[in-house]
């Protein structure tokens, strides 16, 4: 794999943690957030990753030797989850209804927070091979002086 291609796949891994990053801190602000323009309180949201084959013309040699298993990740589609809002009894809450349940969004802080985490490790994860990529670029550069 030649340093372009190594840095487009860290590049690509980067971006989709932060994108994941971007939404998890969204569903973590909208914890308590009973009310949204589309009526309803909020809906957790999260991210549809997709593997993209990685092109370039280093690319389409290595997947010809190799076959079709050189792929780039991509943030395709941001989804909300469908399932039910959790029902809080407040019965002084102005969005409480007539039986003084209010629906919260279903959003999880501990399962947000576990999310948090592994998106935040995966993303110095990538960091540390854009590095690793780079040293090595360098070294090679040296060896070639």
């Amino acid at each position: 794999m030649d340093f372009m291609t190594s840095m487009k796949i860290s590049s690509a891994g980067l971006n989709v943690q932060r994108k994941r990053l971007e939404i998890i801190s969204s569903n973590l602000a909208n914890l308590e957030t009973t009310r949204t323009q589309e009526g309803g309180p909020y809906r957790r949201k999260d991210l549809v990753v997709t593997a993209m084959p990685l092109e370039n013309e280093f690319g389409q040699t290595l997947k010809n030797q190799l076959g079709e298993n050189l792929k780039s990740a991509n943030v395709t589609q941001v989804i909300e989850d469908q399932s039910e809002p959790r029902l809080v009894y407040n019965p002084k809450h102005p969005d409480a209804n007539e039986l003084g349940y209010v629906a919260m969004p279903n959003v999880d802080l501990l399962d947000e927070m576990v999310n948090l985490t592994t998106a935040s490790r995966a993303f110095e994860a990538n960091v540390t091979a854009t590095n690793a990529t780079k040293t090595m670029a360098q070294r090679a550069i040296e060896l070639g002086r």
